[in-house]
């Protein structure tokens, strides 16, 4: 059976402590709990993580658990908490008392497609960090899932990643509304990362043609046009076992992609054509995403009033893509 997980990143607007967001994504029919950031955890001492541990036994739920860039040249690197190695070496201690087969990490975000220093190099750097700290996760029993994330590597990049560094200790986050963000169908994302993926986040997507090129806007589960139904019968297919994790991101607008402009392309010249026209193709298929919620008359979009919607509206996204797991996609039922 796949089970179905919650990436607490879809809740990152509650403000709730670790024990909150357990009692809330059990409610819900939760199987897996991803921390994705520490800051969801609270404390990282030993005596509270024990405390989070035995709170989730006790509702039946298993943990993972995760951070950020391990990439030290990238913009998403917080240099602050030390170097990449001495982040994933903290992580190991937290994911080990939890019980997380795995630490969650990424390389950046579409930011480092733009800068100074080539995304070739990033993934190299990246590379090197998982090298440095490879016989403590062999040792630990852990292995480093690297999500294909916020647009920084298409699936052929993360995949030459993993066999770069060793997929003995090496897998993949599978991020369905990431690839997008690379210009990426989501089921060729799939296809390419399956035999690594340690793990996923899904949510659906909208994808359609626009004067400059093509719009993306991440919705709500089943109103969008990727295949969502299919992608997660393949990925049970493809996945035997691994959790299907939701990780709801649907208040935000349509991110433009306008590939129609020249110079568009002087970040993105390493997409194959035949993966483009892959994603061209849902763009070509798809119409303009409109099933925006309305907010409090009145309110100002800066207003208390408009956030406390907002965050009513998290909770109501993630509520649907629960059920819509469960009863359409048939995910977490024996």
């Amino acid at each position: 059976m796949t089970k179905l997980g919650l990436d607490l990143f879809s809740l990152r607007s509650q403000g709730w402590n670790a024990f909150e967001l357990l009692d809330y994504s059990a409610k819900l029919g939760a199987q897996v709990v991803h921390f994705s950031e520490p800051r969801f955890l609270g404390s990282v001492e030993d005596a509270h993580l024990d405390q989070v541990r035995e709170h989730a036994g006790r509702l039946g739920l298993e943990l993972e658990v995760g951070f950020g860039s391990i990439c030290p040249t990238s913009t998403r690197f917080n240099k602050e908490e030390g170097t990449a190695e001495e982040q994933l070496r903290r992580m190991f201690r937290i994911a080990r008392r939890l019980g997380s087969p795995f630490v969650r990490c990424y390389l950046g975000s579409s930011q480092d497609r733009e800068g100074p220093v080539p995304l070739e190099q990033h993934i190299a750097n990246t590379v090197k960090t998982c090298k440095a700290v490879r016989s403590e996760a062999i040792e630990m029993n852990l292995k480093i899932a690297i999500e294909n994330h916020s647009g920084d590597m298409q699936s052929q990049q993360l995949k030459m990643l993993i066999e770069e560094a060793g997929r003995d200790y090496v897998g993949a986050l599978y991020d369905a509304g990431n690839a997008t963000w690379t210009l990426e169908d989501p089921l060729q994302a799939l296809e390419t990362l399956a035999p690594y993926v340690l793990t996923s986040g899904f949510r659906d997507s909208a994808v359609w043609e626009t004067e400059g090129g093509a719009a993306v806007q991440w919705v709500a589960m089943g109103d969008g046009n990727v295949g969502i139904e299919n992608l997660a019968k393949r990925y049970r297919e493809l996945c035997p076992g691994k959790t299907f994790s939701l990780e709801i991101i649907n208040l935000r607008g349509p991110r433009p992609f306008d590939y129609n402009r020249q110079d568009f392309w002087k970040n993105y010249r390493d997409i194959p054509a035949w993966v483009f026209a892959r994603f061209q193709s849902l763009a070509k298929q798809g119409k303009p995403y409109t099933k925006v919620p309305p907010g409090p008359a009145g309110a100002a979009p800066q207003s208390p009033e408009f956030r406390q919607f907002m965050v009513a509206q998290e909770r109501r996204d993630v509520e649907q893509a629960m059920q819509y797991s469960r009863e359409t996609l048939g995910i977490g039922k024996a």
